[in-house]
């Protein structure tokens, strides 16, 4: 195979192809990806929106694939980025660049079984009884038919089975009448419509081609099931990777509830003799018994009753997966039906009996900072108590399943928080202080002293194309109370109020709840002469587009809009923070990992709390300048920003805009740029 063009030519190509113009902080970061590929050590490259980096690292991994033959996975962690690499990135680029590699670059995506239609179970109608089933009323019923009665017919008609493409979609009640979860699944070679699976044809598709697209929790079950889920790769590349570390904790965490138990039960009650499945049922109501008499947080060791309770869980299931027994030859070719019910009850009898082991092993270490588990009792309004369970930290998995087996490059416009990359590094698994820096000029590795790890690593900042500090002001609300937890006070919405009146709407509202979002808007409409739409009234996608088209709209929302939302121009102006995004102090998980830091000797408030809240926040102000002709003003109503020690560890994460705390100030260059 003759030698292909180096990465810069290549990019230059396709940046050329595409209509795009040459941005310097893009040449240097592809220049360091195609070096972490050459070299194997893993990079983390911090890049401004802007900047461009879909095509900084999709150039070096395609030409990479293609050089080497072997496949790479791109992981994200949103819906609206993978549809952006398989729908736009890639087509373009792969046409781009086709006469410069002598061949077109393939690519695919691919996401967790789950996501596609399962036909056997269409055919079959082995339809599931949903969890407290006693709590859907007639109508939800009758929805739930008529909605699996149209995935039954969208099933003749859609060439992938994929959910993402069913417009408009349906309730994951629905979904799961007509999906299967890798445990249900027969398998290929077992199922009677195995040849015509969309699971597997995607995974067929994804094993010929140069570029996986995949998200992070799918990464997530390749890393920890140890099962290959994804096609044979080396090089990952981790796109929203300052996401990664909760997709992965997501995709650890199990739970535990008397109606997971009793509903495992009932799959098993015609595969099993009827005493087996009421013992189980039995140990449900057991179960249920332990977490009405226990509290409501975290566990620090099992309580009174807690262990029998469990052990007659583990006991019971084990029993009657026992009692199901193994396949018998011939079972799937004489009644699919019953093989399928099989694999789905005993998909349900291991995941009751893994679920009972792993709480009953969590208090073996006596060291609390050393446990892997981290186990809490819930209490939801709609499904009762629960049990979760999640790793204290995941950083050892994706060091041992991730890192020591493929060259990682993860990316993100934030990857540093109080100004250094170490934050996130630590709970990648990755050495804190890289032993490899790279020389952003030169994007070529030095050497530093070592920690003696043999994981090595570089990191880059390749900056931004904005002038952030001509651009955009950052402005504290110095005077304003810190928040409370009464919902948000008078002299809080009397500061929206102005600020949003000086801006002529063009307004985005990020809010720390639901219910103070909700709150605000409607009282900003009583307000305001402007128009002022809320999260939850309609469809984001739709919100988010009314949005854009009006300028004098403003849009409040929370956490779940920090990602979703791309509007560059006039119609975004001014973006409202009300307050910093702590996590909850009694969230069990986040408190348990702050304490493991704090056994250590380190600032568990810093390395836990504060770095979570630098991450929202930095995604928060990020919302405001998406094109180098935008200008506006970041507003934090949260006055501990300007005075509370951790404020300038947090203000480090952030954009360098022009700083002030007086509002006249803020107010006047909101009106020059609604009247400019």
């Amino acid at each position: 195979m003759p030698e292909l063009p180096a990465v810069p030519d290549l990019l230059s190509e396709a940046v050329r192809s595409l209509g795009g113009a040459e941005r310097r902080n893009q040449l240097t970061m592809a220049s360091a990806v195609a070096h972490a590929i050459d070299t194997g050590e893993h990079l983390a490259v911090q890049a401004g929106t802007g900047t461009g980096k879909s095509l900084a690292y999709l150039v070096p991994s395609v030409r990479h694939a293609v050089e080497s033959g072997r496949t790479v996975v791109i992981s994200t962690a949103t819906i609206a980025l993978q549809r952006q690499l398989v729908d736009r990135d890639l087509p373009r680029l792969a046409g781009a660049l086709e006469k410069s590699l002598g061949r077109e670059p393939r690519f695919a995506i691919l996401k967790g079984r789950n996501n596609y239609l399962c036909l056997n179970k269409i055919h079959t109608g082995a339809a599931e009884e949903p969890e407290n089933a006693e709590l859907f009323d007639a109508f939800a019923i009758s929805r739930l038919g008529r909605e699996v009665q149209r995935l039954t017919k969208w099933s003749s008609d859609t060439e992938t089975g994929d959910r993402d493409e069913l417009v408009p979609g349906v309730s994951d009640q629905s979904w799961r009448q007509v999906s299967v979860t890798a445990r249900e699944c027969l398998g290929k070679s077992r199922c009677p419509v195995g040849e015509d699976c969309f699971a597997e044809r995607a995974r067929s598709e994804a094993s010929k081609v140069d570029v996986v697209v995949t998200n992070h929790a799918l990464l997530a079950i390749d890393a920890i099931t140890g099962i290959a889920v994804l096609p044979e790769h080396d090089v990952v590349v981790v796109d929203e990777a300052h996401e990664l570390v909760d997709r992965v904790t997501g995709v650890a965490t199990a739970e535990l509830s008397p109606s997971i138990i009793s509903a495992a039960a009932r799959r098993c009650v015609k595969l099993v003799e009827e005493q087996d499945a009421d013992r189980m049922e039995a140990s449900a109501e057991g179960w249920a018994a332990v977490l009405e008499e226990s509290r409501v947080g975290r566990w620090e060791d099992l309580p009174d009753g807690a262990g029998p309770a469990l052990a007659a869980v583990r006991d019971s299931a084990w029993a009657v997966r026992t009692a199901i027994g193994p396949v018998r030859p011939g079972m799937n070719a004489t009644d699919p039906e019953a093989a399928a019910a099989r694999n789905a009850a005993l998909a349900a009898v291991d995941e009751v009996h893994d679920s009972a082991v792993r709480v009953l092993t969590a208090f073996d270490e006596p060291d609390h900072s050393k446990r892997r588990d981290v186990v809490w009792l819930a209490d939801e309004e709609r499904r009762g108590r629960l049990i979760r369970m999640a790793p204290l930290s995941v950083g050892g998995l994706l060091r041992q399943r991730l890192f020591a087996e493929s060259t990682v490059v993860l990316t993100s416009a934030t990857l540093t928080v109080g100004g250094s990359f170490d934050g996130l590094a630590v709970n990648w698994g990755l050495p804190p202080e890289s032993a490899v820096r790279s020389d952003p000029a030169m994007a070529t590795g030095t050497e530093t002293p070592s920690d003696g790890s043999d994981i090595r690593w570089n990191s880059l900042d390749v900056g931004s194309p904005f002038d952030h500090a001509k651009a955009g002001i950052l402005y504290v609300a110095k005077h304003l109370p810190a928040p409370g937890r009464d919902g948000l006070a008078p002299s809080y919405l009397d500061e929206i109020a102005e600020l949003v009146t000086a801006a002529g709407g063009r307004t985005l509202g990020l809010f720390s709840s639901m219910r103070a979002a909700k709150a605000a808007a409607e009282i900003m409409r009583d307000r305001l002469d402007t128009p002022v739409l809320c999260q939850g009234e309609d469809a984001t996608g739709q919100l988010v587009r009314k949005f854009a088209e009006d300028e004098a709209t403003s849009l409040f929302g929370t956490l779940s809009l920090w990602q979703g939302v791309d509007v560059p121009g006039p119609s975004l102006s001014l973006v409202i923070l009300d307050r910093i995004p702590f996590p909850r102090p009694d969230d069990p998980l986040l408190v348990a990992r702050q304490r493991a830091v704090e056994s250590r000797g380190g600032n568990g408030f810093l390395s836990v709390a504060a770095n979570h809240a630098a991450l929202l926040l930095a995604q928060g102000v990020g919302r405001l300048l998406r094109s180098v002709d935008d200008r506006g003003v970041v507003a934090v109503l949260d006055s501990r920003l300007a005075t509370a020690r951790y404020g300038g560890y947090l203000r480090a994460s952030l954009p360098p805009f022009w700083e002030t705390s007086d509002p006249e100030v803020v107010r006047k260059a909101l009106t020059r740029l609604a009247t400019g």
